[in-house]
């Protein structure tokens, strides 16, 4: 097979690049929009650089890639390029590529928080108690409504990127310890922080929601026709600007049959699907979040002897995985790694 793998340079990039080339059988080509990607000098000889997504010439440019190089899969990192994939998904088959992407339709349910909480309430499936605002009066109605200040508050755009727009608005943060005991980028804020902010201001529409007090939990599962074909469970015990840098496989029988029940009403979701999960004051676990496409941290399972990012490709293509056999009783923690490289290649 020839692959074509987007995003080079995204956090994960270069553990997914190093977790396919486990099969030497695959010819790997990846791509990104930063020409010093870091992930370009791990593939140097078939690195290719594409505009934004959300450049008219990136569908296009991205044909031409796949067809001088007869690529016969697309494995997307990015999260704003899923759209552009998914609604040219018929002009690649037409020319012999297939993009590993869900139908638009699902994909514009599983991005927007709200739509997906709204989705799953409608289908019977529990949900933190949320409101979805566009403005700042209807901002400060909706926590005042989720018993702010008693209890502590989450916000998040509807569509995010990264943990951007994030906050937990809580009235009893102690200032003096967020400011000499916790890094900058801490999501904690009060209110009085945010109105300020936020007055005068166009707001994205957002989600605010009850504030989940437990443990977080990550779900990397793979996906097709409404059924989880493979399906991992590790805890978040540190988090590094929205991404896990260490944790613990584990089976938790209740949260897969919870994330089995709401894939069942997504059947469009295809491929790699990624899921995170916060334990309630009451003890369920209910969603944060929907990320249809690869995980970065997915690499972690190879300390499982599951090669997750292969798993999706050969899915993709037909061919039967063997099942699943340790699924928990591992942990991991990842760590920064170098690439080095002559500058004189940019000049």
């Amino acid at each position: 097979m020839k692959i074509l793998m987007t995003g080079a340079g995204a956090p994960g990039g270069p553990g997914i690049i190093k977790a396919i080339k486990y099969d030497s059988s695959i010819d790997l080509h990846v791509c990104d929009a930063n020409p010093q990607a870091s992930g370009r000098f791990l593939s140097p000889d078939t690195f290719h650089l594409v505009p934004h997504s959300s450049d008219d010439n990136f569908i296009s440019r991205v044909i031409d890639i796949c067809l001088q190089n007869n690529i016969n899969y697309i494995f997307p990192l990015v999260t704003s390029e899923l759209p552009k994939f998914s609604l040219h998904k018929k002009l690649f088959i037409t020319n012999g590529i297939y993009p590993i992407v869900s139908s638009i339709s699902d994909l514009n349910i599983a991005n927007d928080k709200g739509k997906l909480y709204q989705h799953l309430i409608d289908n019977g499936i529990a949900v933190p108690d949320f409101r979805v605002v566009s403005c700042l009066d209807e901002f400060i109605s909706a926590i005042h409504h989720l018993n702010y200040p008693n209890s502590p508050v989450v916000m998040k755009p509807c569509i995010g990127n990264g943990s951007r727009g994030v906050r937990v608005i809580n009235e009893n943060i102690n200032h003096f310890d967020l400011l000499f005991n916790y890094k900058p980028s801490s999501l904690v804020a009060n209110l009085n922080d945010l109105i300020s902010a936020m007055s005068n201001q166009k707001l994205p529409k957002l989600v605010v929601s009850e504030f989940l007090p437990g443990p977080e939990l990550t779900i990397d599962s793979i996906v097709k026709g409404g059924c989880v074909l493979d399906l991992l469970i590790r805890r978040r015990s540190t988090i590094n600007s929205g991404i896990s840098v260490s944790g613990t496989f584990i089976i938790n029988n209740d949260v897969e049959k919870y994330i089995c029940d709401i894939v069942k009403t997504l059947p469009g979701l295809e491929g790699p699907i990624g899921f995170q999960v916060k334990q309630s004051s009451s003890g369920e676990y209910r969603l944060l979040e929907c990320n249809p496409r690869i995980q970065g941290t997915s690499v972690s399972a190879l300390g499982l002897g599951v090669n997750l990012p292969l798993r999706s490709i050969y899915n993709a293509a037909g061919e039967k995985s063997v099942p699943l056999v340790q699924r928990d009783g591992v942990s991991f923690c990842r760590y920064y790694s170098e690439v080095f490289y002559d500058t004189s290649l940019f000049n």
